[in-house]
């Protein structure tokens, strides 16, 4: 019986707070691209217990964290905490649908 993927959670906000928030953003990219979870961390070069552990908000090693976020076409920007606000802001209207033209 084929294993079926997860349903995409709600976007959380791209400001990560702690592990949760992170393993929420990787999951949802890695079913985005329809990949079953022993796929994608294969094509990420971690095992699939690595990245299960990433998706459950448990704490991974950082050069495999970066291989997951490389392998998975997400970037992880270090910001000054006073410029947090306005970085989410700014990516918020990046992807933020268009309005129509009247």
């Amino acid at each position: 019986m084929a294993r079926k993927l997860h349903a995409l959670a709600a976007d959380p906000t791209p400001h990560i707070l702690d592990l949760a928030g992170l393993g929420i953003h990787v999951r949802n990219q890695r079913v985005r691209h329809g990949l079953r979870i022993d796929d994608a961390a294969a094509l990420c070069g971690v095992s699939a217990d690595v990245l299960s552990r990433l998706e459950n908000g448990k704490a991974i090693t950082v050069d495999r964290l970066l291989l997951v976020l490389q392998g998975l076409g997400l970037h992880l920007f270090a910001v000054p905490a006073s410029l947090a606000h306005a970085t989410e802001a700014s990516i918020a209207a990046l992807a933020a649908p268009a309005e129509p033209l009247p």
